[in-house]
């Protein structure tokens, strides 16, 4: 195990935690996010650490106020978290003894296990336990699909018998859950996805974004953008499908997707077999830091996400990132959507993700070019109100306190 950042020393502490995920540092570009709202988190005077796992090197961070514990771990499916889980059933009780936090963080995973030895040391440190749920289990096919819900439910279960409390990323989620896992509500808090609007800052960029646009053939062109996981039951598939329906009177829309996933081989086929080469782009992924400029040369995003279970009650963080860059937003009229943008101009709602749809409502957006930066603003201003890290990380802060009491 390698520790890649300490914390600055001189902070005046408030409270400690530790948060125990299975996320490849080197590998999720997601990983961000939890380290954004950690650096907030620590930037009010509390103490980070953040115990996860590398895959070949040490993550190169500016979260210097945030202390992450990596564990060398190749991934390798249904192995590695195991793997992660028994290391931490020996390891974690020590670091707790050594580390003494006031709180300790899992997620909803097989490694949930290795609480139950720290279930012991913490009611002697008087460490509170805390269940983290960012994401129920989505896309939940085959064995693996079956264990991501079974050791959903089974943390849940335990959490709701041992810990202290449970965080969960909406509160529509927080309905949800407590319905169907039958929980106290008043022993949950919540905090979404959230944004940096210093990064995501469309003021920023300009000339890189031309840059990319000429990098990429996209001048004069009217860019629809996705970036984020290539798979089955994201409306990805039928967008673009909705490409060859726009193609013979908007020829110059073009669909670049930013990302990669289980069903990239067949978005690559689909644009080989309807001859749309010249109109849907798929680029790999590229550093969390570099997404902003992708999003800044675009006209539109779009988070085609169907009204399934997976999604209805997400938080998705592209949603906050495209608002962020002042970009208008084609996006499936679902709770997790609605709760964002409401009825705002910043958002082209489409019913279902049927191919026809969509290529409407792309349509709608070209012939409304002219405006859609006007619109995009009222976006900025959502998230700026609302979804920065800072005030996600308040909310957070706030809870805890709460349990403290």
């Amino acid at each position: 195990m390698s520790i890649t950042k300490k914390a600055k020393s001189g902070s005046s502490r408030k409270m400690s935690t530790l948060w125990v995920y299975f996320t490849i540092l080197d590998v999720y570009l997601h990983q961000t996010a939890l380290l954004d709202v950690l650096t907030k988190f620590a930037e009010f005077g509390n103490s980070s650490c953040l115990i996860a796992v590398r895959s070949k090197r040490a993550l190169q961070t500016k979260a210097t106020t945030v202390r992450i514990v990596s564990v060398p771990l190749r991934y390798v499916p249904l192995i590695s978290p195991v793997a992660f889980t028994i290391i931490l059933f020996f390891f974690l009780p020590i670091f707790i003894i050594i580390s003494r936090p006031d709180f300790i963080i899992f997620e909803p995973d097989v490694h949930i296990l290795s609480s139950f030895l720290t279930l012991l040391i913490s009611r002697v440190k008087k460490a509170k336990l805390i269940l983290d749920i960012r994401s129920v289990p989505v896309e939940t096919v085959g064995f693996r699909g079956f264990q991501r819900r079974f050791w959903f439910s089974a943390s849940i279960l335990l959490a709701k018998r041992y810990f202290d409390g449970m965080t969960i990323i909406t509160d529509s989620m927080k309905k949800k859950i407590c319905h169907d896992f039958d929980l106290n509500p008043d022993r949950i808090g919540v905090w979404t996805s959230g944004v940096s609007d210093s990064l995501f800052n469309p003021r920023n960029f300009g000339l890189e974004s031309a840059k990319l646009r000429e990098r990429f053939g996209l001048d004069g062109k009217f860019v629809v953008f996705y970036h984020g996981s290539l798979s089955p039951t994201r409306g990805l598939v039928e967008t673009t499908e909705a490409m060859k329906i726009l193609l013979p009177e908007h020829p110059d829309v073009v669909l670049l997707l930013l990302g990669t996933g289980s069903i990239s081989s067949k978005l690559r086929s689909l644009i080989q077999k309807e001859g749309l080469q010249r109109n849907v782009i798929i680029v790999d992924p590229v550093n969390h830091s570099e997404v902003p400029k992708f999003i800044d040369m675009c006209d539109v995003g779009i988070i085609p996400l169907p009204s399934h279970p997976y999604w209805r009650f997400q938080s998705p963080l592209k949603l906050f990132e495209y608002l962020a860059m002042e970009k208008v937003v084609i996006l499936t009229d679902i709770t997790a959507h609605r709760a964002v943008i409401g009825g705002a101009k910043c958002g082209i709602y489409i019913s279902s993700v049927n191919p026809m749809e969509i290529a409407k409502a792309i349509e709608y957006a070209h012939l409304n070019k002219g405006i859609l930066k006007e619109w995009g603003k009222i976006g900025r201003e959502i998230v700026r109100r609302e979804y920065t890290w800072e005030k996600v990380a308040k909310s957070l802060e706030k809870y805890l306190l709460r349990l403290t009491n």
